[in-house]
Parts: C-alpha cells; structure tokens; sequence
C-alpha cells in the first residue's frame, strides 16, 4: 500500500495529530470533576475494569499502578462475562470508547444482574445509554478518535475516580507529572526531528523487516510491551510479540534455539527502568548475553521521568510513535483497521 494521495495522506496525519495531542489529553482530563453519589461511597472489596482492545489498556496501566498503592486488588477483564466473585461488594468501571463493544455490553449486563455498582467511561453508544437508564455514574470523554489513540481520556478518569475513592493517593500529581514528560518526549519524537535525533524513528528503521519481541518487567513495564506489541499490531499491521521478566526467563528463553533463520529475524527490545528488582537487572544482563548472537538485534529502551506513572507512560510513547513510524516504512496507513471492522460487521450478522 502507498502513504500517497490526499485522501490517505489526511488519514495518516490524524494518527500523527493523536498521538502529537496526546500530552493534552492528560491536561484535558486534570480538569475533569469527580463528583461521587453517595452510593458509590463505600468498602469495595475488588474493582474490575471490563474492556476490549484500546479501551482495556487504561484498565492494565491502572491495574499495575494500583498493585502497589491500593488496598484493593485492580482487576481486568477481557470477555463477555465477568469472573464469578462479582457482586454487590465490586465496583465494575466498563470501558468502551465507541460504547459500542458487544463483550463490554455483555459484561455490563452482567454487573447489573450480579448487584455490582458500575460506573461507564465512554464517548457515547449503547453503553452510556443503558448506564444513564439504569442510574448508574457515566464518565464522558471526547470522541471521534481510534480508540488506541485515546489512552489517556480512557486511563485518567479511572485514577482520577480511585484517588476521589481514596485508593490512589497524589494520582493527580502523577497524571501532572506524566502530562510533562510526555511533552518533553514529543519534542524528540514528532516527524519533523530527523531520524538521527528521534529515537522512534531509528528504532522504526530497526524493526522493519523484523518480527519484533518485546520484554518488560512483571508490575511495571509488561504493561508497555503489551501497549507495543498491540500499537505494531494495529499501526503497522505487523506481527509482534511480547512477555515479561522474571517469567520469560522460565520457558521463552529456551524457545531460542531453532530454527536459525527465524531467530535471526527476531528483534527483541527490552524495556529498562532504574527501579527494576535488582534481580530482574541481572536477568536482563544474562539473558541478552545469551540471545545476542542468535537474534537481529536486541534494543534496550530506558525509561524517562520520576514516579512510576510518568516512567511508565514515557515507554508506551516512544512505542506509540515507533509503530507509527514502522507503518510508514511499511508504506501503510496506520490509521484504519480494516480487519477488525470486517470482523466486526461479520458478527453482527
């Protein structure tokens, strides 16, 4: 496919504005008011994020925020039902940008019928429809974009929520310091920094033609290599992998001696924090030494910033434009996903 044509050349420069704009997001959403009914004021025993693709994302970045802040456990679902233990002590936040997801829909249904208080985070559909019927709190944000494109009007109101609950303390001052970093990192990576300055772009130019495998780390950066694996997916429209130390070391490590042809494909990038468990350092250091020789190449991505939030963010947005920029390399529009529409309209059939 040809990044040429007007037409085309209007799409690709949307996702180029999303993710530009994505530093605003975050600003946009720090001026968001939660205001709690009082039935929502209460001992949850659990949370569960219920949501699909790009509008689960926010769910897996609060849920690892979560682990070590909250005094609940953060849970994620991905399906139609949700796990047995749901009832009245469980707060569902259902996540649908379009609201229109059937599994988010189904799961909603669901909560409702198990006693479970819900609150919706949408930009309209079916799903802040039937939340506003049911009296149940919705959470509007902005429309009209891919919904891989809205992470932060999706993640920000779930932490913003938490902290009004007091699970999540200093969660704006977080989302602040994350909206900075992520404004400083846009000065290196937008197009118009060459690609001998933005490290997106060489790092477009090292996967192309590669199957990318990206590691993090269990609790932090696993939830960055998911977004990467997922944004090379839906961006590029490429193949890619990715796991998470200390686990990877006890089965995937093995997987690298045959066949010789396809390992020399691989690039694996590893995504690096300071604050890693000294362990899972030496496990990087060890593994790389022992891969080095079989793969392409192995990338080491570090993280940018001071709390956990902003360091986080700063790796899912060098990933964010990589993907993009892979795309272009690509001569791929990285903005439509026509398959998953396809899938979509087949069934609804």
């Amino acid at each position: 496919m040809s990044v040429t044509g007007r037409g085309l050349a209007m799409t690709i420069e949307k996702m180029q504005t999303y993710l530009y704009d994505l530093p605003e997001q975050f600003s946009q959403m720090l001026g968001l008011k939660i205001e709690l009914p009082g039935r929502y004021q209460k001992d949850y025993r659990q949370i569960v994020v219920s949501g699909l693709g790009g509008s689960a994302i926010g769910g897996d970045i609060l849920r690892s925020y979560a682990l070590n802040r909250s005094r609940i456990p953060v849970i994620v679902n991905r399906d139609y039902v949700l796990p047995a233990f749901v009832n009245e002590h469980t707060l569902v936040m259902a996540v649908s940008y379009s609201g229109n997801t059937e599994e988010t829909l189904s799961a909603y249904r669901q909560a409702k019928q198990n006693g479970a208080d819900i609150i919706a985070v949408s930009s309209g559909g079916r799903l802040s429809e039937l939340a506003r019927e049911d009296g149940n709190m919705v959470i509007a944000v902005p429309g009209g974009m891919s919904p891989r494109a809205a992470s932060g009007y999706l993640f920000c109101p779930l932490a913003l929520t938490l902290e009004k609950m007091g699970l999540l303390p200093d969660a704006r001052r977080d989302l602040q310091e994350t909206g900075q970093i992520l404004r400083e990192l846009r000065e290196e990576l937008n197009p118009n920094v060459p690609a001998d300055n933005n490290p997106a772009r060489r790092l477009a130019k090292q996967m192309k033609d590669r199957i990318p495998v990206i590691w993090g780390s269990a609790g932090h950066s696993e939830i960055a290599a998911l977004r990467w694996k997922a944004q090379i997916n839906e961006n590029a429209k490429a193949p890619a992998y990715c796991n998470a130390f200390p686990e990877l070391n006890h089965n995937e490590l093995v997987g690298f001696e045959a066949p010789a042809e396809l390992l020399g494909r691989l690039v694996v990038i590893i995504l690096c924090d300071p604050d890693d468990h000294v362990q899972v350092k030496k496990r990087i250091h060890i593994t790389s030494n022992i891969i080095k020789a079989k793969v392409a190449d192995t990338i080491e991505i570090k993280t940018r910033g001071g709390d956990w939030l902003a360091k986080l963010y700063s790796l899912i947005y060098v990933g964010d434009y990589a993907s993009f920029y892979l795309a272009l390399e690509y001569g791929i529009n990285p903005t439509p996903v026509k398959v998953i529409d396809y899938l979509k309209a087949q069934l609804a059939q």
